[in-house]
C-alpha cells in the first residue's frame, strides 16, 4: 500500500466484542476520502483512532501512516493531524487572531502575527484579527476554525461533519472553501458524513459503514 499520503492499513475497531468497522484505504495528497454511515456506525471512532485519541474500551488494530511515517503508536500531539468538528470550537476568551496564533509554531511574534493575518485575509476575514469569536457568523467561524487548523501545518485533515450545522446555501460555500484550501495545500483529507451532498461535492472515493 502506498503510504505517502494517509494510509489505513488493515484497520479494525471493536467495541464489546462487536466489530464496528474494518477498513483498508489510501488517500493521496490532495484527495478526499468520504466515509458515510448512520450514527453509531463508527465514523467518529475512526477519526479518533487516526488522530490518536481513541477512548478506552475500544479495541483497535491496524496501522495509520501519514506522510510515509507509521504514527500508530505516537501520541496525538506528535501526529500533526488537523481536525474540524461540527462546531468551530474557537477559544471564546481569545480574539480570532489569538486563536490562530495559538496554533502557529513558536517563533518571533511579528512573523507569527503576519502568518495569522495572511491566513485570515485568505479566508475573507481581513481585519478580523481583534474580533471576538462571538461576533462572527456561522460561516465566518467555520472559515476561521479551518485556518486555525491549517496554520498548524498538519500532515492530513480530518473532517467530522463540519458542515452539518450550516444552512444549505452557506454549507455549499463553506464546504467548497474547505475542500479548495485542502487541495491547495496538497493535504490528504478524510471526511465523515451522513449527507450524500457532501460526498458528491468531495468527488473522491466513498466508503459506506454499517
Amino acid at each position: 500500500m502506498n503510504r505517502e499520503g494517509m494510509a489505513l492499513d488493515s484497520v479494525s475497531i471493536r467495541l464489546g466484542g462487536r466489530e464496528l468497522l474494518a477498513i483498508d484505504a489510501y488517500v493521496a495528497p490532495g484527495d478526499i476520502l468520504t466515509v458515510m454511515g448512520p450514527s453509531g456506525s463508527g465514523k467518529s471512532t475512526l477519526l479518533a483512532y487516526i488522530g490518536g485519541f481513541l477512548a478506552t474500551g475500544f479495541l483497535a488494530k491496524g496501522a495509520v501512516w501519514l506522510g510515509g511515517e507509521d504514527v500508530t503508536r505516537l501520541p496525538a500531539h506528535q501526529r500533526r493531524v488537523g481536525l474540524l468538528f461540527q462546531d468551530a470550537l474557537l477559544f471564546p476568551h481569545m480574539s480570532i487572531g489569538e486563536n490562530l496564533l495559538f496554533a502557529i509554531a513558536p517563533g518571533e511574534h511579528t512573523t507569527r502575527r503576519r502568518l495569522a493575518v495572511a491566513a485570515l485575509t485568505e479566508a475573507g476575514l481581513d481585519g478580523f484579527f481583534d474580533r471576538d469569536p462571538a461576533t462572527l457568523s456561522g460561516g465566518q467561524k467555520a472559515r476561521a476554525a479551518l485556518m486555525r487548523v491549517l496554520v498548524s501545518e498538519p500532515r492530513a485533515l480530518l473532517l467530522d461533519e463540519p458542515f452539518s450545522r450550516l444552512d444549505a446555501d452557506l454549507r455549499s460555500q463553506v464546504r467548497q472553501f474547505v475542500f479548495d484550501e485542502a487541495r491547495q495545500r496538497n493535504l490528504p483529507v478524510l471526511l465523515v458524513t451522513h449527507d450524500a451532498a457532501d460526498a458528491e461535492a468531495a468527488g473522491g472515493r466513498v466508503i459506506r459503514l454499517g
